[in-house]
């Protein structure tokens, strides 16, 4: 029966996600999601940009990218999120519009609304992003933000041949978990 307690959360967290859409219609086209999708990059892109002004060039002259938003709540013993980004392909100018799933164990309280970059350093890494889309770490970390009140944490780390970049939008989350998060393909908008 306390499992039940446990799942319980967790299930209305992930149907909450999975029926979340990156535009404000009820019923988006495949093109309004693409078109939601790449005003939310050049929007999370000019935010990184001006609080780290190096990291255009990083973007600029890498192989590629990715920018994804992503919600995340943390329910005592267990974290589960979900977003969506796009990848973008320096060379071949080529998007690939992309989902994200993540759930975890350890300490954790609150929910996190947060924005993501990943600088590919090769081809090679963007593809097997792009193709497999595994991630798998460890996170500890404190935000707090409510409207224009509180704070934003934005960390930098470089795992695996990419550098990922992360801010905080909004929301409160005090947490240290072990996440395993999914990227796959969106099917619909690719």
């Amino acid at each position: 029966m306390k499992s039940l307690y446990f799942l319980a959360p967790a299930a209305l967290v992930f149907a909450l996600v999975g029926c979340s859409t990156p535009t404000e219609s009820k019923n988006p086209t495949p093109e309004e999601k693409r078109e939601s999708i790449l005003k939310m990059k050049s929007d999370v892109l000019a935010e990184m940009y001006a609080a780290q002004p190096d990291l255009e060039a990083k973007v600029t002259e890498a192989p590629g990218y990715a920018v994804f938003s992503n919600a995340n709540v943390n329910l005592i013993f267990a974290s589960v999120g979900g977003g969506f980004g796009v990848v973008h392909n320096n060379s071949t100018s080529e998007e690939t519009y992309m989902k994200m799933g993540e759930a975890g164990v350890g300490f954790g309280l609150g929910v996190k609304d947060f924005r993501a970059v990943f600088v590919f350093h090769t081809a090679e890494v963007m593809e097997k992003f792009v193709e497999s889309g595994w991630a798998f770490g460890a996170e500890a970390d404190a935000a707090a933000k409510a409207g224009d009140k509180g704070g934003e944490a934005g960390a930098e780390g470089t795992v695996g041949g990419m550098s990922i970049y992360q801010i905080t939008k909004n929301g409160v989350a005090l947490q240290a978990t072990v996440k395993g998060t999914k990227y796959w393909k969106d099917e619909e908008l690719n």
